[in-house]
């Protein structure tokens, strides 16, 4: 481990220990805890001033003695980096905390560490290992991906393919930490990546195997449901070509003491209770078995059951499996009865006799039922479990023995039979995977078991360390070398390194006298026991060896000092594990068994020649799968009975040999709980297995050297910002050099390689510190300059505002005060006036008003006295009445008072009323309820309102009453005061009775205003109810006015919902429109997918044909297959001669092939005839789809045929048959003809050669006029059926100019009848022989098919006998197999007598003919022979006349004769270059040549012409690509030739839909004699096959630049920062003179679309490679991303984006904006968003989840994690935003593929694009080398 002051690198500890620096104290539950520095150190400081991140303050104390500071913590940049090599600061801290924070936060569960990939167990099915992440890895470098093991299997194959040296991985770690599932998953991945190098599945049984091993050596534990119980070693075989041809497998260390014995909460191993939860099977019924807590040996742990497993269902899975290895049915049954048996044997119950003796009951029904399937004798069986034989000297003794012996005895039985199965079984295995050819190399996965230490240690676990010790010491070995092999490399000076040399533990165990040795000595003593073997122990090394330790409290045990911590060893029963002892005679009833059974013979007959002991007393592991060597037949047995010790020895000892001569990987597998829980990490458990699995060694080892190792390129772009300007220098070594010399000044700390800057630890931290700081420094420096600028900008804009604002003010202010003061000096003389005018006036109303008061006042003051006298006269009077009127006047108001408080009462009751009415009326539920009928209650409410309108007026009415009666009462008042005034008068003596009326008249007065002021309160009543009424009936009628509104509301939403549910009927119908075009589209993809397969089928049978015809050794003269690859010489001979060369050399290579592999042949038949069925069900299935879509194409096609005649049909059809058939004749005329010149050339320099080949010449003479003949007839047929035409359409068509001329000069009418007559004789003529010929045929076709059926079954006949051999023994098989082979033979040389007489008898009738022939030439003379020569000179003397005339009208045709098709072929496509046919030659000439050819053969209606001309065609341009398949130009020229061709036979087929943009000219040059519609259609299939070839040649030129252009390379120089890295180097990111660019892959898209813009390819078809290309660019960048950290960071989405703006700028320039490209990169433009986007709060995750819709949740949690700032100003994804984007997104339905499929091909379409060139103007330049064909 890296000490304090080590860490401290160059600079002094109170430099790094200063601050805020954050460390690592040591903590007891957390291991270590993170704590920040909150003072500097100083040197000298006894303690440390520490806040945890919990924000508690403590004090750390330093060491006294060794003053060892805390470990720094690394940078947050470097946390969770991929290599922890990476880190600066190398030590257990920092491991352990990127670990945590890569599994426990990123969900990531491979790290490396240097050459070590660290595997964390996540207790979680993950979707990182299917087929899609195996492409992903396949071909990667191990250091440009992120961790995997997929990773570490690629470069294993890498390096044993390029250094050709065999590799090894080596998957270690305890129980239930993984190490079975990454090895499986390393097999997995070599058996996808590699293949097989024959059909014979050896990947699938190399993979089937692993279920197998574990059911039988896997089991339950506390640790792990599948942990394996053994350790095993698989080596895997490859050829020259580096394909799996088999595999060898190596077991270790079986736990035998499981099948009798397991502890609480454990299992047996799977294939126990596998066979009981299936004893329900009728096969199994005989084994007698029952649920496994019926048998003792599955009951012991209580727990046979494991949650989410079927053990019905993996037993099928085993039995499956041992069929494809090969362990055929009876075999797997006698498997089966052996284990069973064992179970039986488990339950037999042992009885006391006595003390020294033992018994089993009688009829024991369980060891009945064993002795019944092992076949042996129950007295035998039951005897020996009891007793043992003893032998001495001279005699032999059986004793009894008691229960527990007997009860070990049969324990030891047990377990013997189930080591002895286990080894059978993997035998065999090893024999079903062992390659059939010689092995090239191989890769050897080795599973085995880690370090182990337990409260108890036995022999078990001395053995597993023991093992592990020794591969620990290779681990190092390894490491070191590999360390000083890359200083060795970059030139730096080599110093020793000191690391942990564990051999001094080895040999304590394995030397002489060592741990081992002393127990073998102590096995062979006669009185030997463990105590004396412990005494021996420590007497031998207690004092000798510091390794050895003896426990203070016991004597029966000792402690060694091993590489990962002090093991204490317990030494009972390691004599016993040692010695593996069982009892001989049970052995031997065993080998007595009477049962038939294969399988038990095999188990027990090597018994005495074991080379490894066969079973425990008490239980233990051995190896069991090492085969015996052989021994000579004198040898002492004593010399093989070796003990387990030993054997494990020299099996270890073997495989280290193994080991030492391959090239080693390591996966070190970690378990992170030990309560299975996923994704939690316990840090205690971490740290054990860490130092037990040697990572913390290896990262000890880097940091005692200089672990961090950059290029000079990289610390140059990394470190730029801490150089100047004159620093920089144009020799970047030499730059960096000069810096480091001045920023780090201690050279010791680093050291200058060749391409590498080599650190000590803690030195990329040093300089990452002064790199932050100096971008920190310059980052403030930029703020303060602009947030200087920005105040100062918007402190100039404040101030410009404010000074226009002052001046406009002040001016305003002025304008102001002038207006006022003008304005204060009128006022002041106004006022002036004014004052002096209101003085006066006022003076004078006081003195006008002074007088009439004094007036007034003098006369009321006399008044006063007069009524004071009067008041007094008459108050007595007064009085008298006034009581009386008041008690009247009380009742009144008493009574108007109750009437009031009842009003008031009544009136609060009816507004209480009134007030829930309008609450009732102004809810929503009453409007709804009254909705229907508001309009009548608004009705009833307004009359309502017309009453109460009636019943103001009536109180109006009432109220004016009152003022009536009020008036009359006043009146009455008035004649009461005059009746008054005159009682006054009349009383004027009586002073008393005036004063009491005067009192009373005061009182009435009072009345009247009280009487006044009621009134004044009814009108304010009467006023504040018609106010309350007013405003009732505003809100009914505004209420009126809502309703209204509402109801046009509920009619637009009615409107709406009804534009809704038409434009959602438009929408549902336009996304079923767009489903059934997907539809269409995926079954035309998978209609594509499948011609590929059936290319792929067909180049395969071709490559299969190729290898046996060049297996042959001697091939025979004329029949040499020529390769496909090489260009073909022989391309002149004849196509007949071709065809029947290639089925002759197939026929030979069938008879050569005979005696081969036949399960192979049938095996490559099936699949075939599989694919075949597969191809025709599909193709059956995509004509159905397409025939829906072209239904009205098919009606208006049929409408089209109907108009045509019948009887013009009919005759066509009758000519086509007679031509076709006439053709056939000439066919076997030629062929005739060439077998007669075979025979004559057979019998060279006999007599009669000559008159033979006069006689070829006369029959090619009669051939040609045959022909001439034939187009006369045909000619007159034409002109007859196109006269017809015109007669019956009214229509006026243009013949061909010869045509017209040979009508014209028949004008005789009775020629034409008489000719027309003799055609309709000759139709009858040939219909006959058509008739004839269609008898033959059909009975031709019988036969065929009776020949077809009898094939069938003489096939099924020879499979059947394939199969019955297959069961045979080896020897037996032979021997059927040549049996067979002799009467296949026989029967063939049979068959080819008869041949060969019938082929005499045929040469015998035609040499008869022959001598016919020749007499008739012997007659003929001379003459015959210059008849010929005239004709030839005719022939040349006509042409020359006719061609002048032909060019003037030329038709668009070329004619050209049979004979020169090949040339044609060969001139026009296999030699073509494409490259100069492109520049100087119009697009698609050759396209247009062909097609005028055809029109020539269709014009004659030579259909054979038309059928070889076309199949010569396909054939020509699949040979052409199969040669030069890999150039872009030559695929790009013939799928435009090809589509061109295409179109042209869909244009010139007479097809109206296709006629619509032809000229008169081109319609006139339409096809007329036959439909080519099939051929199209085969055509049309062949263009997609070049098109998919098209693409994987673009793909394979664009993968290697697409990562480097996209991802790796800096368009945007400076932005990403580049990271330091670790051992495992990813590739640079600077470009450099071989890296590819975003220009390069620019410049190959516009070089990819030159080239087929040249080549005249449709503009659609153009789109659709454009839209593919830029499919595979996305996603195999995204894909990248997806699986490398350090991609995803702020500044590579910046570039991404970038990047994209490039192509889709490409895209604008190109005008290809519409062809659906810039979608395909859509996923990833939001990846590179998802990168540069906030992601922190909620508001952010809502973005995010609504931004990436084209991404997939697994795709956007994975980008999360991987998220890594490249700057320490960058902040990670916290846990919680993750787990809220995966909450947000939990409702998507979406695939959980992580990765998008590369392979995908989007299925193309060829739109019909007609071609404007006139076929008549078309020229053939000299260049072609066309000179043999003729325009017409």
């Amino acid at each position: 481990m890296e000490k304090g002051h080590d860490s401290s690198s160059s600079m002094a500890a109170s430099e790094l220990y200063t601050k805020f620096a954050r460390v690592w104290i040591p903590d007891a539950e957390e291991v270590w805890k993170s704590a920040e520095l909150t003072k500097n150190y100083k040197h000298g400081d006894k303690l440390l001033h520490l806040t945890l991140e919990d924000g508690t303050n403590i004090e750390y104390n330093l060491d006294e003695k060794t003053k060892n500071l805390p470990h720094l913590r690394n940078p947050d940049i470097l946390v969770g980096e991929n290599d922890l090599t990476a880190l600066s600061y190398l030590h257990e801290p920092a491991v352990l905390h990127n670990l945590k924070v890569r599994f426990t936060d990123s969900k990531l569960i491979y790290t490396y560490c240097g050459i070590v990939l660290v595997a964390i167990n996540p207790y979680e099915n993950l979707p990182i290992y299917g087929s899609d992440i195996i492409n992903a890895y396949s071909g990667q470098n191990m250091g440009d991906m992120d961790p995997h093991i997929f990773a570490v299997a690629e470069e294993a194959y890498k390096q044993m393919a390029r250094d050709e040296r065999n590799q090894s991985i080596i998957v270690s770690g305890e129980s239930g930490a993984g190490k079975t599932v990454s090895a499986k998953y390393a097999m997995r991945y070599f058996a996808t990546v590699s293949g097989a190098a024959t059909e014979a599945n050896v990947e699938e049984k190399v993979l089937a195997s692993n279920p197998i091993m574990e059911a039988i050596g896997n089991a339950k534990t506390t640790r792990n449901d599948n942990s394996s119980r053994f350790g095993k070693y698989i080596e895997i075989g490859f050829d020259k070509r580096y394909r799996i041809i088999g595999a060898n497998m190596r077991t270790y260390l079986l736990e035998k003491s499981r099948v009798v014995f397991q502890a609480d909460e454990e299992r047996n191993y799977h294939i126990f209770y596998q066979l009981c939860a299936s004893s329900h099977l009728p096969e199994f019924k005989n084994l007698k078995l029952g649920g496994a807590d019926d048998f003792h040996c599955t009951n012991q742990g209580g727990s046979p059951v494991i949650d989410g497993v079927d053990d019905s269902k993996e037993m099928s899975t085993t039995r499956n499996a041992f069929s494809l290895l090969g362990i055929n049915e009876q075999n797997q049954m006698g498997l089966f009865q052996v284990l069973a048996a064992i179970l039986h044997l488990g339950n037999v119950e042992i009885k006391d006799r006595d003390s020294d003796s033992s018994a089993i009951p009688p009829n024991n029904r369980h060891l009945q039922v064993f002795c019944e399937l092992m076949g042996v004798t129950y007295q035998d069986m039951s005897h020996w479990l009891c007793h043992k034989k003893l032998k001495t000297a001279q005699e032999t003794y059986i004793k009894p023995i008691p229960r527990m012996q007997a009860s070990n005895a049969r324990d030891a039985l047990a377990k013997h039979i189930y080591a002895k199965v286990f080894s059978w079984i993997v035998d065999h295995v090893n024999q079903s995977l062992r390659a059939s050819v010689k092995q090239h190399s191989f890769i050897g996965v080795l599973d085995i078991y880690g370090f182990e230490t337990f409260e108890v240690n036995s022999f078990e676990q001395f053995c597993i360390n023991y093992a592990n010790e020794k591969l620990q010491q290779q681990f190092n070995m390894h490491v070191f070398k590999l360390e000083q092999e890359e200083y060795l490399k970059e030139q730096i000076p080599w110093t020793l390194i000191d690391f942990y040399d564990n051999q001094p533990c080895i040999n304590l165990i394995e030397a002489k006298m060592g741990v081992l040795d002393l127990l073998d000595e102590e096995c062979k003593m006669p009185k030997g026991s463990d105590d004396s073997w412990a005494q021996k122990l420590y007497n031998t090394h207690l004092k000798t060896c510091t390794l050895f330790e003896k426990p203070r409290m016991s004597n029966k045990a000792f402690i060694i000092q091993h590489f990962a911590d002090k093991v204490e060893y317990q030494c009972e029963g390691f004599l016993e594990k040692n010695k593996d002892t069982v009892n001989e005679e049970q052995i031997n009833v065993l080998k007595a068994s009477k049962l038939k059974l294969d399988l038990l013979v095999e188990l027990f007959q090597d018994e005495e020649k074991a080379t490894s002991p066969t079973g425990t007393t008490t239980g233990g592991r051995t190896r069991l799968s090492v085969k015996p060597k052989e021994v000579r037949p004198g040898a002492s047995s004593k010399e093989h009975k070796k003990t387990v010790g030993c054997q494990f020895r020299n099996s270890l000892a073997m495989l280290m040999e193994t080991l030492n001569a391959t090239t080693p990987h390591y996966v070190r597998c970690i378990k992170p709980n030990d309560l299975k829980f996923p994704f939690t990490f316990d840090p205690k458990r971490a740290v054990q297995q860490l130092r037990a699995c040697g990572v913390l060694e290896t990262i000890r080892i880097s940091a005692a050297g200089f672990p961090s190792r950059w290029t000079y390129q990289e610390f140059f772009s990394r470190y730029r910002v801490l150089m100047k300007q004159k620093d920089v220098l144009s020799d970047r070594r030499l730059t960096c050099r000069n810096v480091l010399e001045k920023l780090v000044q201690d050279q010791d700390k680093y050291q200058f390689g060749k391409t590498k800057i080599f650190f000590r630890a803690g030195q990329v931290a040093y300089l990452e510190k002064l790199r932050a700081d100096k971008l920190r420094q310059a980052c403030v420096r930029i703020q303060k300059t602009i947030r200087c600028w920005l105040v100062r900008k918007k402190y100039l804009r404040k101030k410009h505002a404010a000074m226009t604002i002052q001046r406009y003010t002040r001016g305003h202010q002025a304008r102001c005060l002038v207006k006022f003061m003008r304005r204060t000096r009128a006022a002041i003389v106004i006022q002036k006036f004014q004052r002096m005018y209101v003085q006066r006036k006022l003076y004078r109303q006081k003195q006008a008003a002074a007088l009439v008061m004094q007036t007034i006042l003098r006369a009321y003051m006399a008044r006063q006295k007069y009524q004071g006298l009067l008041r007094n006269h008459k108050a007595v009077f007064i009085q008298k009445h006034v009581r009386g009127w008041l008690a009247r006047q009380r009742y009144k108001r008493s009574l108007r008072a109750i009437v009031y408080l009842q009003c008031c009462i009544r009136r609060m009751k009816a507004k209480k009323e009134l007030k829930k009415l309008k609450i009732e009326a102004r809810s929503v539920e009453h409007f709804k309820k009254l909705n229907v009928g508001m309009e009548n209650k608004i009705m009833q409410l307004q009359r309502k309102i017309d009453e109460q309108t009636k019943d103001n007026r009536l109180i109006s009415e009432r109220l004016n009453g009152l003022e009536t009666s009020h008036a009359l009462e006043s009146e009455k008042l008035k004649i009461e005061v005059s009746k008054l005034k005159g009682i006054e008068e009349e009383a004027k003596n009586n002073a008393n009775r005036v004063t009491s009326l005067l009192e009373e008249l005061e009182r009435l007065r009072k009345d009247l205003t009280t009487t006044q002021k009621e009134k004044k309160t009814i009108e304010d009543w009467a006023t504040k109810y018609r106010d309350e009424m007013e405003q009732m009936v505003a809100e009914l009628k505004e209420e009126n006015g809502l309703l209204k509104t509402e109801k046009n509301d509920l009619n637009r939403m009615i409107k709406e919902q009804s534009q809704q549910m038409t434009e959602k009927m438009a929408r549902a119908l336009a996304e079923e429109t767009h489903q059934l075009e997907s539809d269409l589209n995926e079954e035309r993809s998978r209609y594509q997918n499948l011609l590929t397969e059936h290319l792929r089928l067909e180049e395969r049978y071709d490559d299969l044909k190729e290898e046996i015809t060049l297996s042959v050794n001697v091939p025979k003269a004329g029949h040499r297959r020529t390769d496909s690859t090489h260009s073909s010489n022989g391309s002149e001979c004849t196509y007949n001669s071709e065809f029947a060369e290639s089925e002759e050399s197939s026929r030979h290579g069938e008879d050569v092939t005979r005696g081969m592999d036949t399960s192979l042949t049938l095996k490559l038949q099936k699949r075939v005839t599989e694919l075949e069925q597969e191809k025709s069900s599909l193709r059956n299935e995509l004509e159905n789809r397409e025939e829906q879509f072209q239904r009205a194409r098919a009606r208006d096609d049929e409408e089209h045929r109907k108009s045509r005649g019948a009887e013009l049909e009919y005759e066509s059809l009758k000519r086509q048959e007679l031509d076709s058939e006439n053709k056939k004749l000439k066919h076997d005329l030629t062929a005739m003809r060439q077998s007669l010149l075979g025979n004559a050339g057979a019998e060279a320099g006999a007599p009669g050669s000559a008159p033979y080949k006069v006689l070829v010449d006369q029959l090619n003479t009669l051939c040609e006029e045959l022909e001439v003949r034939k187009e006369e007839v045909l000619i007159l047929r034409s002109q007859l059926v196109s006269q017809k035409e015109a007669m019956q359409h009214k229509e006026t068509m243009t013949e061909p100019l010869h045509y017209a001329e040979d009508v014209h000069n028949m004008k005789d009418s009775g020629a034409i009848t008489q000719a027309y007559l003799s055609l309709k004789e000759t139709n009858r003529l040939l219909e006959g022989q058509m008739q004839q010929q269609r008898r033959s045929y059909d009975n031709d076709v019988e036969v065929l098919r009776g020949e077809l059926q009898s094939l069938k079954e003489e096939n099924n006949r020879q499979q059947q006998l394939l199969a019955q051999n297959l069961q045979l023994p080896p020897e037996a098989r032979i021997e059927a197999s040549l049996q067979h082979e002799i009467t296949r033979l026989t029967n063939e040389n049979l068959d080819l007598m008869e041949q060969l007489e019938k082929q005499d008898k045929t040469i015998r009738k035609l040499k008869k003919q022959l001598k016919v022939f020749s007499k008739k030439i012997g007659e003929m003379g001379a003459g015959q022979g210059e008849s010929v020569s005239p004709g030839q000179m005719v022939e040349e003397t006509v042409r020359p006349v006719n061609i002048p005339r032909r060019e003037k009208d030329f038709q668009g045709m070329l004619e050209y004769k049979q004979e020169d098709e090949l040339k044609l072929v060969k001139n026009l496509i296999l030699e073509l270059k494409p490259r100069g046919v492109a520049v100087n030659l119009i697009p698609g000439l050759p396209a247009y040549i062909l097609f005028m050819c055809l029109r020539h053969a269709d014009y004659v209606n030579d259909d054979q012409k038309v059928r070889t001309l076309l199949t010569s065609t396909i054939n020509s341009i699949k040979k052409i690509l199969k040669k030069r398949g890999d150039d872009f130009e030559t695929v790009s020229f013939w799928l435009s030739n090809t589509c061109r061709f295409l179109h042209c036979l869909k244009q010139y087929s007479g097809d109206e839909s296709f006629m619509k943009h032809n000229t008169p000219k081109q319609n006139e040059h339409c096809l007329s004699n036959f439909d080519l519609a099939e051929y199209r259609q085969v055509l049309s299939d062949l263009a997609i096959q070049i098109y998919q070839q098209l693409i994987k040649c673009m793909e394979n030129i664009l993968q290697p630049m697409i990562v480097s252009g996209m991802l790796e390379h800096e368009t945007i120089q400076g932005v990403s920062g580049v990271k330091p890295t670790g051992l495992r180097k990813r590739t640079s990111s600077i470009a450099d003179e071989g890296t590819y660019t975003l220009e390069s892959i620019l410049r190959q898209l516009s070089a990819f679309h030159s080239t087929m813009c040249q080549h005249g390819t449709d503009p659609e078809l153009i789109k659709q490679v454009v839209k593919q290309q830029f499919y595979i660019i996305g996603a195999v960048t995204l894909n990248n991303l997806l699986l490398r950290k350090d991609m995803c960071s702020w500044s590579k989405g910046m570039q991404i984006r970038y990047n994209v703006s490039q192509l889709e700028e490409w895209l604008r320039d190109k005008s290809l904006m519409m062809c659906g490209a810039k979608e395909t990169l859509e996923p990833l433009i939001q990846a590179a968003q998802l990168l540069q986007v906030k992601k922190k709060t909620d508001e952010d995750a809502e973005a995010i989840c609504s931004l990436c819709n084209c991404l997939s949740t697994a795709q956007i949690v994975k980008v999360l994690n991987l998220y890594t700032p490249v700057n320490e100003f960058e902040e990670r994804v916290s846990v919680a935003f993750i787990r809220t984007i995966q909450t947000r997104l939990r409702d998507r339905c979406e695939t959980p593929q992580l990765l998008m499929d590369t392979k995908v091909i989007y299925p193309v379409t060829f739109p019909f694009n007609p071609s404007s060139l006139a076929l008549e103007s078309i020229q053939i330049p000299g260049s072609l080398n066309l000179g043999f064909l003729t325009r017409v």
